[in-house]
């Protein structure tokens, strides 16, 4: 392997300056800095990055908390969009991102934050995770730098999406349609879910609208079956709605297939909505009506905070950043008659 010895011998300065050169300092000659950079690269020369961590007690590694009941992982479109914009923003600032994991250890199964000591990580960002499961709550109150995607923590910076605003316009576009009958099939409990629920419930009565009981059901996000039967359930009511919102567009896919199952067409006989404006809902027909959220912001911002949440960290200051989504009208809200 290859030492700052070995590079500072062939060309003829000391060890003291192969480092700065190598570390970019100012006292240092820009051409002298190039010549030693060039023949560290010939000579195949790369940091060591154990031995630089003892020295800075830094990593420069994220880790990442992506973990979720259904197990759907990366293939979770919202998630995955917001993760892939995070790990660009970390990649350009020259960080590594690692997900976290109960992994076995010499002593057996390690929890969250003891993955996170092991691996030294110089920050977490919690994307998609039981927010009220212990081994997430001793990770939040660990001394570990951590930023939250869509939910909140006292004293840790928080990047939410907008699901107030994103179901109050929603609603509103819904009801300009003439839509007086509306039910939400939402998702588990979660802040997103009480956020967007709450909202719902608030528009509605701003819109002057009635919502029974029955139009309200819970579900499973990204659970398509579960949607198929829900969505059966409010079309077999008396007095069914005209327009259902699903939690998410892939919980909307199960409720299309419910709807066309009984011979009925998209939106003339019966309209529906999701949430999060994955890129399938575009290529339906009709066009999936949703709330696009802005992944590539919410990715970024998280990024960002947590490497200056890592590097200033008596600096920067908790708080909330909200990022707010997009209306996209599709096709699948239709126009109500005025006599339905």
């Amino acid at each position: 392997m290859v030492s700052l010895k070995d590079i500072s011998a062939v060309c003829g300065v000391s060890v003291a300056t192969v480092s700065k050169a190598l570390n970019d300092h100012g006292d240092i000659a820009d051409a002298t800095k190039e010549r030693i950079r060039q023949k560290a690269k010939q000579m195949g020369y790369s940091p060591n990055s154990a031995a630089k961590a003892l020295k800075t007690s830094r990593t420069r590694n994220l880790g990442v908390l992506l973990s979720d009941d259904n197990r759907s992982g990366l293939t979770h479109d919202y998630f995955a969009g917001v993760l892939e914009s995070f790990k660009n923003t970390v990649e350009e600032k020259g960080y590594d991102i690692t997900f976290i994991g109960g992994k076995k250890g010499a002593a057996g199964e390690m929890t969250y934050l003891e993955h996170c000591r092991y691996r030294g990580f110089d920050g977490v960002v919690a994307a998609c995770a039981d927010f009220y499961d212990a081994q997430v709550e001793e990770l939040v109150k660990s001394e570990i730098p951590l930023v939250t995607i869509d939910h909140i923590f006292h004293n840790r910076i928080a990047v939410l999406s907008d699901n107030v605003r994103g179901m109050r316009e929603l609603l509103e576009f819904i009801c300009g349609k003439g839509h007086r009958r509306v039910a939400y099939i939402h998702g588990a409990d979660s802040s997103v879910t009480q956020n967007r629920l709450s909202s719902f419930y608030r528009t509605a009565q701003e819109l002057g609208l009635e919502v029974p009981n029955e139009y309200v059901i819970g579900a499973a996000y990204r659970d398509t079956k579960a949607a198929f039967h829900m969505t059966d359930r409010l079309l077999e009511l008396r007095r069914p709605p005209t327009c259902i919102c699903y939690a998410d567009d892939f919980s909307a896919l199960g409720g299309m297939n419910a709807i066309l199952d009984r011979g009925l067409k998209i939106p003339k006989d019966i309209s529906i909505a999701g949430y999060d404006g994955i890129r399938a809902g575009s290529y339906l027909v009709p066009k999936l009506t949703t709330i696009v959220q802005d992944t590539a912001a919410l990715g970024r911002l998280a990024g960002e905070c947590l490497i200056d949440l890592a590097e200033r960290p008596r600096t920067t200051i908790a708080r909330q950043i909200v990022v707010a989504g997009e209306l996209f009208e599709g096709g699948s809200v239709g126009t109500v008659r005025k006599d339905a």
